[in-house]
């Protein structure tokens, strides 16, 4: 289990050659033969003896067992020119963003953008999304205590993500219990440059992605995602392939939440050495998307012994699960999970642990399949391991049923009951607008705040304009 590995902090999800190199012969002098990588881009080995080859790099931190928690930041950086992304945000824009958070976090932070499918966007505590005004993103709070996802009323600016992280953590003591006091709080503790939030958080659905194998970007590079069914990466091949990094002057490594890693910016000079390598070390890399679409807990040998017996069935029965996500976990009141479909192992009863008690499931699965949604919906409870694979075929067929039809419905019946028609003022100098469902929280201007309210002083929140300068506007817009 996660709690009895020694875990190496890789801010992120992003590491170079060097760094990871150094990792490998810490665990080979501990007498491994392989690492193993967690669901939040970190690194997992057998508490080492020796960690000294690690303490040059700033950007990596241990956590060994037993000891207080750190948590590691999941970014979606690996997505970046491999996968569709927002525009404004490059693969720079991460990095940079990721250097000022300069403390070990306490909480989960996720720092993501909303179109991409690798990295989950609302499993952490603190979740930084992305929104389409360059550099300004959502902010989405659910702390250790809160049951649901709560939204922070401004959007962010990129270069306050680090000391608004450590503002929270810093008023933790105080245990707020609403968004609203979280808020107040964070502007009493620091100077930020917020924006007003002038529209929900949309999130589009796209199918999940094949990740693995040799692939070309639109710049004429390659990048090559690997995986291993078991989670145990041998370090040989490890070495061997970032002595090949160096060589093809690749500085990033990228760690993805489904316990595999990518390289990215392979030159098309040095592919044929790449594809050697893979061969050399009898490397697969077009495993099929029934074993890529999986998440399991962490060195759980139970649960890799149950998705192996449910790919093998899929596998018989050529059924096609692509796009969906699967997740295997242990029942407990307060799961969060991020997969399209989710296999829940019963509890035994404490009463009769001492009993050989057949083991039972539940299979949830999210709204409309995406994981996005928070949403889980219950298929079936109490069902033996023997019925799990035609269940899960079943519902394989539901969400290839209803797999578009939700916008053809939308299409069919034009504006839903819960799309309407909206007044806001948007500044002409820079465009930011005004809502009066939000107010301007920036400053202290509270929800349901019509504009001809304000005071004559008001001035635009991002450009200083004056009230004046607002302009009335009409725009369509969800409502909850």
């Amino acid at each position: 289990m996660r709690k009895n590995l020694l875990r190496i902090i890789v801010k992120g999800g992003v590491l170079s050659p060097a760094e990871l190199k150094s990792i490998a012969e810490t665990a080979e002098g501990a007498g491994l033969k392989t690492i193993s990588f967690g669901s939040r881009q970190d690194i997992l080995l057998p508490e080492a003896t020796d960690e000294t080859n690690l303490e040059k790099f700033d950007s990596l931190s241990i956590v060994k067992p037993n000891s207080d928690t750190i948590e590691n930041i999941v970014s979606s950086y690996v997505s970046t020119n491999i996968f569709p992304t927002t525009p404004w945000l490059t693969g720079d824009r991460y990095l940079y963003i990721l250097e000022q958070i300069r403390f070990d976090p306490l909480l989960k932070i996720n720092i993501t953008e909303p179109r991409q499918r690798l990295v989950p966007l609302f499993t952490g505590h603190l979740n930084f999304i992305a929104s389409e005004h360059e550099d300004y993103w959502y902010l989405y709070i659910r702390l250790p205590e809160w049951e649901k996802v709560e939204m922070y009323p401004a959007l962010i600016y990129s270069w306050d993500i680090g000391k608004i992280g450590q503002a929270v953590e810093n008023i933790l003591q105080e245990e707020p219990e609403t968004i609203e006091m979280i808020f107040d709080l964070v502007n009493d503790a620091v100077d930020t440059e917020n924006r007003t939030v002038d529209k929900p958080l949309e999130v589009p659905f796209y199918p999940f992605p094949y990740y693995e194998g040799m692939n070309r970007t639109g710049t004429g590079k390659y990048w090559l995602g690997l995986y291993w069914r078991n989670n145990k990466y041998d370090l040989e091949f490890l070495k061997a392939m970032c002595d090949l990094c160096a060589e093809s002057k690749i500085g990033r490594i990228c760690i993805t939440p489904w316990k595999s890693f990518i390289v990215k910016g392979i030159p098309e000079e040095t592919k044929l050495q790449w594809e050697k390598l893979l061969g050399k070390f009898g490397i697969n890399v077009r495993h099929s998307m029934l074993e890529l679409n999986w998440h399991l807990p962490v060195a759980n040998e139970e649960a890799l012994r149950l998705k192996k017996y449910l790919v093998a069935n899929f596998d018989q029965n050529d059924i096609s699960t692509y796009g969906l996500t699967f997740g295997i976990a242990n029942y407990t009141r307060r799961v969060y999970y991020f997969t399209s479909i989710v296999i829940e192992k019963n509890k035994t009863p404490q009463d009769l642990s001492d009993f050989d008690i057949r083991d039972t499931f539940n299979l949830l699965y999210a709204r409309d399949f995406d994981p996005n949604t928070r949403e889980y919906i219950t298929h079936v409870q109490d069902v033996d391991k023997v019925e799990l694979p035609s269940l899960l075929m079943e519902l394989s067929q539901m969400y290839f049923e209803q797999l578009g039809n939700k916008k053809e419905e939308e299409k069919a019946k034009g504006p839903r009951k819960d799309v309407i028609e909206a007044e806001v003022f948007q500044c002409q100098e820079c465009f930011t607008v005004y809502d009066k469902a939000y107010g301007d929280e920036t400053q202290g201007i509270p929800k349901g705040t019509a504009f001809k309210e304000l005071e004559d002083d008001y001035t635009c929140p991002v450009c200083e304009a004056p009230k004046a300068a607002f302009k009335m506007k009409v725009f369509v817009k969800q409502v909850d």
